[in-house]
């Protein structure tokens, strides 16, 4: 029931109430309370107190003014929201300004223009709260030990606090379906720590030169040096192939390190972004075509890439304590690893540069388009028999 229904009623009962007897007034007080949940006390001095009829027709319009209760703003967060993958609001606020200048759904107002490049993040949960899902994680481990290698890469169990590009987490996802059975496509995934910075191949199996094959690819195409490389303990890392090509095989070695066995905490930072970066996008079905590898690397090294490391920002935590039973984390402002590596100190003005023209030239509305496209086009192979 409104408050303007409530005092409607009030003002309906207000002349039988004060000429009522006390038992009958009792009585509708006993009522009154029941339907509208006011206390008794409060009913009483309402009733007792005159309301006029303009006072009543103005009840609704106390409080703030409402800003973002236009439905165009509404429909463009939720547009973008979809498009990006369903961030959470602190990093939707910050997508905002990446890509409304390529929002050509219909015009936009510059008073609406603005309203969406000031909203908080608590206005966007607030508006968009009948919007939310929640997805549930799932999916086969299959790392095998490779235990050949474990006395000459040693173990890394220190939190990551390299602040310069070129400190890679990587670890593989396995396109399986419900069965580990058989040959089927692996997608290698690294992401550089200071800023988070991601690059993905496919391959068929996870052999021990496919893998080094495609970490060599994934090395020539880092806007950075690569420094160091932290994986898990999977026969697919720990092999002769990949610990030559990453220790020996250069002027500069590669300082290479490994998380403890069955400790998934250890690469937290790749684990998350198995899910955000593999997963949403391409779900749990088996991948057991070996066309599909081609079609894969070709949607990893175009619009995938741009898609992720331009437009879409990520949250770094930079502080974790306790309080009492507690752990508080502290995240930093949601940013591109694009925006992070413009900032950063480590980056040659060269390289800074040729990323800001990739940058002016991009279109993340094309580039989420043309990636569905290939994405459909992939799952239609891998449901179609034979």
């Amino acid at each position: 029931m409104s408050t303007t229904t409530k005092y409607e009623l009030l003002e309906a009962i207000r002349e039988r109430y004060l000429k009522a007897s006390r038992h009958i007034k009792k009585l509708m007080l006993d009522e009154f309370c029941s339907i509208t949940k006011y206390s008794r006390k409060y009913t009483i001095r309402l009733l007792h107190s005159q309301v006029s009829g303009k006072s009543i027709q103005n009840l609704s319009r106390r409080g703030r003014k409402k800003v973002y209760d236009d439905p165009m703003i509404l429909d463009v967060l939720t547009s973008i929201w979809q498009k990006t993958n369903l961030p959470c609001s602190k990093r939707l606020k910050e997508i905002l300004p990446l890509w409304l200048p390529f929002f050509t759904k219909y015009p936009l107002p510059e008073d609406i223009r603005e309203k969406l490049l000031s909203i908080s993040p608590a206005s966007i949960d607030r508006l968009m709260a009948h919007f939310k899902a929640k997805y549930t994680k799932m999916g086969l481990s299959t790392t095998k030990p490779g235990s050949i290698l474990k006395k000459h890469i040693p173990i890394k169990t220190s939190q990551w606090d390299e602040t310069q590009p070129g400190f890679l987490e990587a670890d593989t996802v396995a396109h399986c379906g419900s069965s580990v059975d058989g040959t089927f496509v692996f997608t290698i995934n690294c992401v550089d720590i200071a800023s988070t910075w991601s690059e993905q191949r496919a391959t068929w199996g996870k052999g021990e030169r496919g893998v080094s094959a495609a970490i060599q690819d994934i090395e020539d195409t880092l806007p950075f040096d690569l420094k160091g490389f932290d994986c898990d303990n999977g026969s697919e890392f720990l092999n002769w192939h990949l610990y030559r090509y990453l220790t020996h095989d250069r002027k500069r070695p590669v300082n290479m390190t490994r998380s403890r066995a069955y400790q998934k905490n250890d690469n937290a930072h790749i684990e998350n972004k198995n899910w955000t970066h593999i997963r949403q996008y391409l779900g749990y079905q088996r991948f057991d075509k070996p066309e599909l590898v081609d079609l894969l690397n070709d949607l990893f090294t175009s619009e995938w890439n741009l898609y992720f490391n331009f437009f879409i920002p990520s949250m770094k935590l930079i502080d974790k304590y306790r309080e009492g039973s507690k752990i508080v984390k502290k995240h930093d402002k949601p940013k591109t690893p694009y925006q992070r590596l413009m900032e950063s100190e480590y980056i040659d003005p060269n390289t800074k540069n040729r990323l800001t023209k990739i940058f002016h030239s991009l279109d993340p509305f094309q580039l989420q388009k043309q990636m569905m496209i290939k994405i459909k086009n992939i799952i239609r192979i891998v449901n179609s028999p034979g």
